[in-house]
């Protein structure tokens, strides 16, 4: 299939108004990008702008930001990034089919098969990001963000021209990616850290550095590693306990003080993505009916409860 490149460079949508969100507006329209955050779950928002500011360690940076709604536009030419909950994957494969133009579509959320909704519906360009930062909201329109290191894009349907060329248009010194031939593997690598923050943090009620600062919360979190590298192997993706033990420190390091996003959604009694990751992690492996992943499963479920309950609240 013939692609102009040219096209869909002209304009770069975000669908999500997280904290990730709106980094990344900042950062692409300082750098001169035409950029608009779409709020995927609400209708007929009138186009507004919006200044943004982002603290990146010792600097501050700040830019007014467009956001509208999806349904403000029959169709979106240019770049879609998605950074919203994955849960509302479905409901975007549905509302965006007639208005893309096999526009490319880059997923930069957490979880496992989260593109499945879109590959279900024939799109053309699919593209997979692995998050390398971490963010935290400090108000509406403030957020802390501290990149860990180039977040790698790859393919899940399109061409590596493409690839390059998506690459090229959101990569910016702020906010910077890179394009990747082995995804899948950075993709297991990434879910099974998810896995150890985005349950036990929450559940222990406590920051990101809690694994390098307590040695039962580390035990606990190789017990979880070690279900899901079983898994992972199943899948033809080779991980090693020590690279990820490695991984969960060195995260934990980086972002002490920090609280994982589920956890975040916890308190702000937002539905979580645990069923992209633990619990996605039980039900590939009930499937294969020789492994079993207890503590991990455990975990999720446990994680799923706690999310009911908050939510449950809202109106108590």
């Amino acid at each position: 299939m013939s692609e102009n490149l040219t096209d869909f460079s002209k304009h770069i949508f975000i669908i999500g108004n997280g904290v990730i969100a709106k980094a990344l507006a900042v950062a692409l329209t300082i750098h001169g990008r035409k950029v608009t955050i779409l709020r995927g779950s609400v209708e007929e928002q009138d186009v507004y702008q919006q200044n943004i500011e982002v603290q990146a360690d010792d600097i501050t940076f700040q830019a007014d930001v467009t956001i509208s709604s999806i349904s403000h536009y029959e169709k979106l030419d240019g770049i879609i990034l998605l950074t919203n909950k994955s849960f509302g994957n479905p409901g975007l494969a549905e509302k965006l089919i007639s208005k893309t133009n096999h526009s490319p579509i880059v997923f930069l959320q957490n979880g496992l098969q989260i593109e499945n909704s879109f590959t279900d519906k024939d799109y053309t360009q699919l593209y997979r990001c692995v998050l390398m930062a971490t963010s935290q909201s400090i108000t509406e329109n403030k957020v802390r963000f501290k990149p860990v290191a180039s977040s790698p894009v790859g393919i899940i349907k399109g061409s590596s021209i493409t690839l390059d060329k998506i690459v090229e248009e959101i990569s910016t010194d702020i906010f910077s990616f890179r394009s990747e031939a082995d995804i899948q593997t950075l993709i297991w690598k990434k879910v099974i850290s998810n896995c150890v923050f985005n349950s036990i943090c929450p559940l222990l009620e406590t920051d990101n550095g809690i694994f390098h600062r307590n040695g039962a919360a580390l035990e606990m979190a190789k017990k979880v590693i070690g279900e899901c590298i079983e898994i992972a192997e199943e899948n033809s993706i080779h991980l090693t306990m020590d690279s990820l033990v490695q991984n969960v420190l060195n995260l934990s390091k980086m972002s002490d003080g920090q609280k994982i996003s589920t956890y975040q959604d916890i308190l702000n009694k937002r539905e979580t993505e645990i069923e992209t990751l633990n619990l996605a992690i039980a039900r590939i492996a009930s499937v294969n009916n020789r492994i079993n992943v207890p503590v991990t499963a455990l975990l999720g479920e446990l994680i799923k409860i706690k999310s009911e309950i908050s939510r449950s609240q809202i109106n108590g």
